[in-house]
């Protein structure tokens, strides 16, 4: 009968159809340009409607929204792939494995922070018009519908207002102006999730900038992907482009000006901290430190260090880091002196916070490095999203005196140049609120610098400055006042500065320094008898590297990261260094191993260290007239210290 033989040519339409559909997703789009990808998918699109007894034409609209919706799943699959990677461990792995599975990490986040900053548009003229009716509907926003108008309607579209486009949860990219700058991937407004639990970035942060027209091209490209039914997946083979380098390319603020901002409902999440330090890293590759106050605006400096203040000025003195659970660990790390890159690699090695793994960072944030100021903040985020998990001792660096020495000061004037002395003043308020040492466990006591002396001592020491130092007790380290951003050097709130500047001798005894000035040394009878008195096993400390240690003979020279420096009959003293290659600023460079401790349960008393090397470093003359007067022993060093050295 005619009639079946319509159905039957209906079907074999369809067969034929499904084919084709089935022939382009397991085509490789790498080496294909854009037109080329353009008109396959315009031809999967046109089958996939003869399938699916679609009614209509298949318009451009179709193609972009096609293209969008693979891209979105594709960057879902690599947000999970970076949280994964962010947990793993990489104690035990090999150079060759690290670089691998770092490798992956980049290429991941690469493309998730890309698409959160290119997917976005506003403005432009319709690509196809003879194929659209002036609007375009039912474009999936989380919840959202996007509107789009022609040229004619102004090129407005609904949720745009002023330049701004608002979106789902919070998330409010800003696209700055309303001319051709704004314009981007012909007039179609891509969106970054297809439902809230998809990439947030920050619950409410804000992607702000502009994109040149070079930028704008490389957003519409899909090199390096092939389609499987509606889902792109990366190509496993990578050798005919530098994807590393393409993604910074493309990260970079030549290309696209980032700021990030904080969240509106007050509360960051671990995509917003994430987001925090790649962009930093990735902004930072080559370019002018002035760059920094745009990724990272005054506004969110004001916020963050508020948020994280009001956290660390309930902590007590001496902070108690509850350590249970078979599977959880504590990492102890010592100085970073503001070599963020290192930071980083030391996330990547030890793996980042987590519930089951606990962070107790030493002090020693800043100076003596250019990035004094993006170690400091991301640990402050990191505070502020983990507050029970992440511990930021103070250290002798986060004072006005050494930061105004040793480069800080100077470092923050750079990057935020007229409001450069407010976001210092502000840093220097923060780090009169960081606690002073930790017990771990109940088992183990961190600080930055050392033991102190009592309170009975400077009692005794109004009457009789011959009396005999006695050793400090946790209870007299409740009561110092660490609310002073430059340690005394006499009065009753000495002990700030014993606290902070102390070091270990080989010598027995309790006595003040006169070799560097402030402090105190004490012996391995004072290690013995605090651990004693104190119920602990194990002290570790930090404060010295390998350019303190080069000419004493007694201790260990830190070339390796750490020194067992007392051993007695109740537990060890260690001390603790994790600024590989020190210092980043300076004549002399030490080619020292960055290490960090690790502790776990039940065996508190034996730590494990871990040593990562350095990122190496590339100098640029960007700000080369900068001095910086580095001030370590008696008699100065003027040191030419770019600040614009970045990784």
């Amino acid at each position: 009968m005619p009639g079946e033989d319509t159905d039957h040519r209906k079907e074999r339409m369809k067969s034929d159809c499904k084919k084709i559909m089935d022939s382009i997703n397991a085509m490789c789009f790498e080496n294909l340009n854009d037109e080329q990808v353009h008109s396959l998918v315009m031809m999967r699109e046109i089958a996939r409607g003869v399938v699916e007894n679609r009614a209509g034409k298949v318009s451009g609209s179709d193609v972009k929204k096609a293209l969008s919706s693979s891209i979105d799943k594709m960057v879902e699959s690599c947000r999970h792939v970076v949280s994964i990677l962010g947990r793993v461990s990489c104690e035990g792995l090999g150079e060759e494995e690290f670089q691998k599975l770092m490798r992956m990490k980049e290429i991941a986040m690469g493309i998730v922070l890309k698409r959160s900053t290119t997917a976005l548009t506003a403005g432009g003229e319709q690509a196809d018009g003879g194929d659209d009716d002036g609007s375009e509907k039912d474009m999936y926003s989380g919840g959202v519908v996007v509107e789009s108008r022609s040229e004619d309607d102004q090129n407005e579209r609904q949720g745009v207002v002023d330049g701004e486009i608002h979106m789902w949860n919070g998330y409010v990219p800003i696209i700055e102006g309303a001319g051709t700058e704004s314009k981007m991937v012909e007039d179609y407004c891509e969106v970054v999730s297809r439902d809230e639990d998809a990439w947030n970035v920050g619950r409410g942060s804000v992607v702000e900038g502009t994109r040149d027209a070079g930028h704008q091209e490389q957003a519409r490209r899909v090199e390096g992907l092939m389609f499987e039914d509606d889902c792109l997946v990366v190509v496993s083979e990578f050798e005919t482009q530098d994807v590393k380098s393409e993604v910074q390319k493309s990260l970079s603020p030549s290309a696209s000006q980032i700021s990030i901002l904080w969240p509106s409902d007050d509360v960051i999440n671990l995509d917003w901290v994430q987001v925090m330090m790649f962009s930093i890293a990735q902004s930072s590759c080559g370019e002018s430190s002035s760059r920094f106050c745009d990724l990272i605006p005054v506004p969110l400096v004001d916020k963050l260090i508020d948020t994280a203040s009001s956290i660390l000025c309930k902590e007590p003195n001496c902070v108690e880091v509850d350590c249970q659970g078979e599977d959880s660990r504590v990492v102890v790390v010592g100085d970073i002196y503001g070599q963020f890159p290192d930071l980083l690699r030391l996330f990547e090695h030890a793996g980042l916070p987590s519930d089951n793994q606990l962070y107790v960072f030493n002090g020693n944030y800043v100076d003596r490095g250019t990035r004094g100021l993006d170690v400091f903040l991301v640990l402050l985020a990191w505070k502020v999203l983990m507050p029970s998990r992440v511990y930021l001792l103070r250290g002798n660096h986060e004072s006005r005196y050494c930061t105004f020495l040793y480069g800080f000061e100077e470092e923050v004037k750079t990057k935020y140049g007229y409001h450069g002395e407010y976001v210092y003043r502000k840093c220097l308020d923060c780090f009169k609120e960081l606690p002073l040492a930790s017990v771990i466990a109940n088992s183990v006591y961190t600080t930055h610098g050392g033991l102190f002396r009592s309170g009975t001592s400077l009692r005794k020491s109004k009457r009789r400055r011959e009396e005999t130092l006695e050793l400090g007790s946790l209870e007299d380290l409740s009561k110092v006042e660490r609310s002073l951003i430059d340690a005394p050097d006499i009065g009753p709130n000495v002990l700030l500065t014993d606290v902070l500047w102390s070091d270990p001798s080989k010598e027995d005894g309790l006595v003040e320094k006169t070799f560097r000035e402030r402090g105190l040394w004490w012996g391995p009878d004072c290690t013995e008898a605090f651990l004693r008195q104190s119920n602990l096993k194990l002290i570790i400390r930090s404060h010295e590297g390998p350019d303190v240690r080069e000419n004493q003979d007694d201790f260990g020279d830190m070339l390796n990261g750490y020194s067992v420096d007392h051993v007695g009959e109740s537990g060890k003293l260690y001390t603790l260094f994790s600024a590989p290659d020190y210092p980043q600023c300076g004549e002399k460079r030490y080619n020292n191993k960055g290490v960090y401790a690790v502790l776990k349960p039940p065996d508190f008393e034996s730590p494990s260290f871990h040593s990562f090397k350095d990122v190496e470093r590339l100098q640029t003359d960007a700000d080369g007239d900068k001095d910086l007067v580095i001030v370590d022993k008696p008699g100065s060093v003027t040191v030419n210290a770019s600040l614009s050295w970045f990784i």
